[in-house]
């Protein structure tokens, strides 16, 4: 049976609170969750490819689609779809923070996503060293590797690189 006592649930501060009253709102928010989820779909496969997406997809269990859940809708659905800025910016500021988390299988993930969205080989050249500078030469050369490496499969650089 439905509860349909009206429960408020409080916000940031100065914002209006949510008031679920009944099932009808939480069909509301199903359906903005599956907004979510689908426009969060279309980027992460525009961004990242659509054969890695698809394959995370198919390959996950039910315990790992949850995490595929909340990455597809809150990640790129909500962050990466909001109007704020263009794809290329988003992509460069996944670099330098990757990088400041030493999170090196992430990079090679985004530096392909970086090279989607228009990022060129010697801006990523540059969040790397600007990130180097701050986060500390460990990262930066864990990022710089990975970088490397994902550049020349993808056949990024103009001249072969001794």
């Amino acid at each position: 049976m439905a509860d349909n006592r009206s429960n408020q649930i409080e916000q940031t501060p100065g914002l209006k609170p949510v008031t679920i009253t009944n099932e009808e709102s939480m069909a509301d928010t199903k359906s903005e969750t599956q907004a979510l989820f689908d426009e969060g779909l279309k980027l992460r496969r525009e961004v990242l490819g659509a054969e890695y997406v698809d394959g995370s997809l198919a390959r996950a269990n039910d315990f790992m689609m949850a995490f595929q859940h909340i990455t597809t809708e809150w990640c790129w659905g909500y962050a990466w779809g909001r109007p704020g800025l263009e794809k290329k910016t988003r992509s460069m500021l996944n670099l330098a923070m990757l990088t400041a988390l030493n999170r090196p299988a992430e990079i090679k993930l985004h530096v392909k996503g970086a090279l989607n969205n228009g990022v060129t080989v010697e801006e990523i050249k540059e969040i790397l060293l600007q990130a180097t500078v701050y986060c500390g030469i460990p990262a930066g050369l864990d990022a710089f590797k990975v970088a490397n490496q994902v550049l020349e499969e993808e056949g990024a650089f103009k001249e072969p690189q001794a």
